[in-house]
C-alpha cells in the first residue's frame, strides 16, 4: 500500500534535469526516507501537468522499499516593492487589484479583465525583476494595460498614481490620447 507524502522544495535545477525521466533521478542523494531515515529515494515515475508544475513523483526507498508520492513545486522568492520614500513592503496582488477596481468603477470593464491585468502585471514584474521592484514600474505597467482597455479608467488610475494636483495635469495626460481628426471637425463646424 502506497503512502502519500508531500515534500515541497525549490529544486528547480535538478527538477528540470530529471523532469521527463522515468527511473532513477539525479536527485537521488538529496532525499532520505522519512520512515527508516537510512535509505535514499529513487524516482520510479514522474508526472507533470502541461504547464510544468507541480510535478508529482512516485518514489521508492532503497532500504525499506516503502513507496511515497512527492509533489515538487517552485518556492518563489517574495517580491518586495520599493516605494518612493525607499521603504519596502511585500507585493500584494490584492492591493493592485483594488486600485484597478476603483479606476474601473462604473466602466464597461469586467472582473475577468481586471484579473487578467493583475496576472499580466505580476508575470511581467516577476520576469523582469528578482527580489525587489520599484513601485513606479508596477504603476506604469498597470497603466499601459489600462490604457489599451479603457481610457477613462486609465486617466482615473493615472490621476491617483501620478498624484494630479489640478485640471492641467488631467489635460496634459489626456491630450496625447485625443484623436487629431476630431479637432479638425470641430473647427470646421464652428467656422460654418
Amino acid at each position: 500500500m502506497a503512502t502519500s507524502c508531500q515534500l515541497v522544495g525549490a529544486l528547480a535545477d535538478k527538477l528540470a534535469a530529471c523532469r521527463h525521466i522515468a527511473g532513477p533521478c539525479e536527485t537521488e542523494g538529496a532525499m532520505r526516507c522519512p520512515y527508516c531515515h537510512g535509505g535514499d529515494f529513487q524516482v520510479i515515475d514522474s508526472r507533470s501537468p502541461t504547464d510544468g508544475f507541480p510535478v508529482r513523483r512516485r518514489r521508492v526507498c532503497s532500504s525499506c522499499k516503502r513507496r511515497v508520492f512527492t509533489v515538487e513545486t517552485i518556492e518563489e522568492t517574495p517580491l518586495k516593492v520599493v516605494k518612493k520614500d525607499q521603504s519596502r513592503e511585500d507585493f500584494e496582488r490584492e492591493k493592485l487589484r483594488r486600485g484597478l477596481q476603483r479606476a474601473c468603477y462604473k466602466r464597461p470593464v469586467s472582473e475577468e479583465q481586471i484579473d487578467a491585468i493583475v496576472r499580466r502585471v505580476e508575470a511581467e514584474v516577476h520576469a523582469r525583476y528578482w527580489g525587489e521592484v520599484p513601485a513606479s514600474v508596477l504603476g506604469e505597467t498597470a497603466m499601459d494595460y489600462l490604457k489599451a482597455l479603457d481610457q477613462v479608467a486609465y486617466v482615473r488610475f493615472a490621476s491617483v498614481y501620478r498624484e494630479f494636483k489640478d485640471v492641467s495635469d488631467f489635460v496634459q495626460e489626456v491630450k496625447p490620447m485625443l484623436p487629431h481628426n476630431k479637432d479638425k471637425r470641430r473647427r470646421r463646424r464652428t467656422s460654418r
